[in-house]
């Protein structure tokens, strides 16, 4: 039987030196530091996104700071969903209320009709007029990939009823958690 004497700690030491000098082990990490790069960008970057809520648009459900996390894969798309979007290469953010085949109407005393039945929202508390300065004209039948998109803070922003129906082309994905500023 051989005799193990302990190491010293110096020679601990000296050994865990020349580990740390081993070129396959920083190889090794720096490999697995690529990979797990690689992997956080296919999931933010293909998968998922993150994009702040930059103004009140969603007030009172979403506030200025807000993070939303989005899925971008989304194929299925219901009334009601808040979707990330980009008109003329700005995002915005909004509620799906009529989609593809959809009749939008909003009357001259702040009504909303789709497919000729008034919408009575019971948790939106600002009216839903027309903008002026809009060259949307109603009533408004919407194509195969289009969505009628709303903000709940019905009151200057900019939805629909100011650029038009937003096409699948534009969505950027469905929103599927929010992170509330105050939780930061």
């Amino acid at each position: 039987m051989e005799d193990h004497q302990p190491m010293t700690p110096e020679e601990v030491i000296r050994q865990r030196r020349k580990k740390l000098a081993d070129k396959t082990a920083v190889t090794s990490f720096f490999s697995r530091l690529a990979a797990f790069l690689i992997l956080m960008w296919l999931l933010f970057g293909a998968v998922f996104g993150i994009a702040p809520m930059k103004n009140d648009d969603m007030k009172p459900r979403l506030s200025v700071g807000d993070l939303m996390l989005f899925y971008r894969l989304e194929n299925t798309w219901h009334t009601q969903d808040i979707i990330v979007f980009e008109k003329n290469g700005v995002r915005y953010t909004g509620r799906i209320i009529a989609m593809g085949g959809d009749t939008v109407e909003i009357t001259d005393n702040a009504e909303l009709k789709i497919n000729n039945s008034t919408v009575v929202e019971s948790d939106i508390y600002y009216s839903t007029g027309q903008y002026e300065d809009s060259d949307v004209t109603y009533p408004v039948t919407l194509g195969k990939d289009q969505f009628f998109v709303l903000c709940d803070y019905r009151e200057g922003a900019k939805d629909s009823r100011y650029f038009g129906p937003v096409s699948l082309k534009e969505v950027k994905g469905k929103v599927i958690s929010v992170i509330r500023r105050s939780n930061l």
